[in-house]
């Protein structure tokens, strides 16, 4: 099977509705330094977030061996149930105790966050494919903004917003409203941001409203993750000022934020971008970028390599800048391309240890890459959707704004990389790798413009078990079985929660795809319906099991990352060829919905499986594109 990324789109319909309205410009001093001025604090409900729970061992048990039934013969379930029970009574038993103690002395965090932030650190595996995913932004829906100039000016200013906000503490906080009509008002906020921090979060939940967990904001800015032998590190310097540009491969930076931390005016930063633009060196013999690309410890190797041989200062500019901005010279053809683009390039213009690169094509079509160990979608998804917001609706800049006369030969600085011949050897090798494993994955997507989520809902169905059900037939029909299938669900409203996993392939999904692919005419249009139910139901139960932390793959996990820290030889449970199996997941699966994603998406977990990112299509104005 050859790995291949699906992006998978829910339409509600054709595109409808009138132009954006009219916009009045922000300037970049006063009022334009902030996205808003929160009346309650962003890290206001941090300190009295609920902990994730540690799930009892027999429940994660229990539902370890429902994910397993519909995977598993008879013979080899009856195996894994006997590992299960000798688990369960032995040393299962005795971890378990353990992580429940040690989780009681660390009450400042959750028990899966230090073993999670090892799991992405100590992988080896090139970033590229394996962990980076990509988010694409809507076009601006006044066609004109979306000159390549104007925009990256408009959403590089708009980031740079978003850092001043949160930094001074006047983002609003991240809130799941339940009930947004009591919970998401004026008359909540001022009354709330009284309630002292120690307590606030229980305000809110009295009012269905859930504040969500904020500890990685900090790391969307001035990080990269940096390679080292063994485990990599993460790197987060606050006080630099300047942007790093990406362009043909060559290394710009600039300034963005003055020495008063105010933000540098919009004009002077379309003067430095414009300039970067007109640059016309020719691409460097051997672009630096390839070695992000690169296996952990090759590229630890070779990142010493550069150290030594006097490149340290310009990689301390690379690791300490605000965030990285590549120009891409090209236009984007269609939604195929613009995957392929975001989430990979030809490797030569993305620094992909940077916590997230801002990729602007010629024809402004943009989107954010994300290094993943730093942090979850949450904290990306609330970045992307201000900058979007903020972009369109208060623009720093216009098409018809001219530059100011800066002089950007002296306050932009051009990165010279000195290259010795085992660094020229290293860059050629990432090449190699990058080109013949980029070659592997395979990009489709497919536009579902039938139904959607309100006929779902009409008919009781959730929308994404009806997703589910379908990649799960579709496996069926064109491999003939069932597999291990991820779907990724946060736990962002415990304190450093990070994910927790669904597991769609369940008896129901089983049951029911065979019926639809191999024996239609044997069931009545009733029958089948009520299986769909079924799916439904129990989906619903495993979705909300996993956001309240009741999954069983990071109970497991931490118990096994137990285990291995204590030296305690590896339990039968995690050597059963079935644990490996469910593990190996062929489908792995995301979901994400808003306003500003055009599509999004991310590789294959493993070389035989498919990628599938999916969502609902947003009715969009004139003049803009959908998936």
């Amino acid at each position: 099977m050859v790995a291949c990324l699906l992006l998978r789109a829910w339409s509600r319909g054709p595109a409808v509705g009138p132009g954006a309205p009219c916009r009045l410009l922000s300037a970049s001093s006063g009022p334009g330094q902030y996205l808003h001025r929160s009346v309650v604090p962003t890290m206001h409900f941090q300190d009295s977030l609920p902990r994730l729970p540690i799930p009892k061992l027999e429940d994660t048990i229990r539902r370890y061996l429902s994910a397993q039934k519909p995977l598993l013969d008879d013979g080899q379930f009856r195996k894994t149930e006997q590992f299960c029970k000798s688990f369960e009574n032995g040393i299962g038993k005795e971890l378990h105790e353990q992580l429940v103690a040690q989780d009681k002395q660390n009450k400042h965090t959750s028990y899966i966050s230090g073993p999670w932030f090892d799991m992405y650190l100590t992988a080896r595996d090139s970033i590229v494919l394996n962990f980076n995913p990509f988010m694409a932004f809507n076009p601006d829906p006044k066609s004109e903004y979306n000159d390549q100039l104007t925009r990256a000016t408009n959403m590089t200013v708009s980031a740079i917003r978003f850092l001043r906000t949160l930094r001074a503490g006047l983002l609003e906080p991240e809130v799941f409203h339940l009930n947004p009509a009591k919970s998401d008002t004026d008359t909540f906020k001022k009354l709330i941001r009284f309630v002292p921090s120690s307590l606030s979060w229980y305000g809110a939940y009295l009012v269905n409203a859930y504040p969500l967990d904020m500890s990685q904001y900090f790391r969307l800015f001035n990080s990269t993750r940096l390679p080292r032998p063994g485990r990599d590190e993460l790197f987060t310097d606050d006080k630099a000022r300047h942007l790093l540009v990406l362009r043909k491969g060559h290394f710009y930076v600039f300034d963005v934020l003055d020495e008063d931390g105010n933000i540098v005016n919009a004009s002077e930063i379309q003067a430095h971008l414009k300039y970067i633009l007109s640059d016309n060196s020719p691409a460097p013999e051997f672009p630096l970028a390839y070695l992000g690309s690169e296996n952990r410890d090759v590229w630890a190797e070779l990142r010493q390599k550069l150290v030594s041989d006097g490149n340290e200062e310009n990689l301390r500019k690379v690791d300490s800048a605000v965030f990285c901005l590549c120009l891409d010279d090209f236009p984007i053809k269609d939604l195929v391309h613009l995957s392929h683009n975001m989430l990979h390039g030809d490797g030569t213009n993305r620094w992909f240890d940077k916590s997230f690169n801002l990729i602007i094509a010629k024809d402004g079509t943009a989107a954010v890459h994300f290094e993943h160990a730093w942090g979850d979608g949450v904290a990306v998804l609330r970045f992307f959707n201000e900058v979007f917001k903020d972009s369109t609706q208060a623009p720093a800049v216009t098409p018809q704004s001219q530059p100011v006369r800066a002089d950007s030969s002296v306050a932009v600085q051009k990165l010279s990389f000195k290259l010795n011949d085992a660094l020229k050897a290293g860059i050629s090798a990432a090449k190699e790798k990058f080109d013949a494993t980029t070659k592997t994955l395979t990009i489709d997507l497919i536009r579902f413009q039938r139904g959607g989520k309100e006929f779902l809902k009409k008919q009781k169905l959730s929308p994404d078990s009806v997703a589910q059900l379908a990649f799960q037939m579709a496996f069926l029909r064109q491999y003939g079985q069932t597999v291990a299938t991820y779907e990724s669900c946060s736990t962002a409203a415990f304190k450093h929660g990070r994910t927790e996993t669904i597991r769609p392939a369940s008896i129901f999904t089983k049951r029911c795809s065979e019926a639809f692919v191999r024996e239609p005419s044997k069931h009545s249009a009733k029958e089948l319906q009520q299986m769909m139910a079924e799916c439904s139901k129990y989906h619903g139960q495993l979705t909300k099991e996993a956001a309240m932390g009741q999954g069983f793959d990071r109970h497991l996990f931490a118990l096994r990352y137990l285990a291995a820290a204590k030296g305690i030889v590896l339990p039968e449970l995690y050597l059963d060829p079935a644990y490996g199996q469910i593990n190996h997941n062929i489908l792995s699966t995301s979901t994400l919905n808003s306003p500003a994603v055009n599509i999004g998406g991310f590789a294959p977990v493993v070389p035989d499986g498919f990628g599938i990112g999916y969502r609902e299509e947003q009715a969009q104005g004139p003049g803009t594109q959908g998936t």
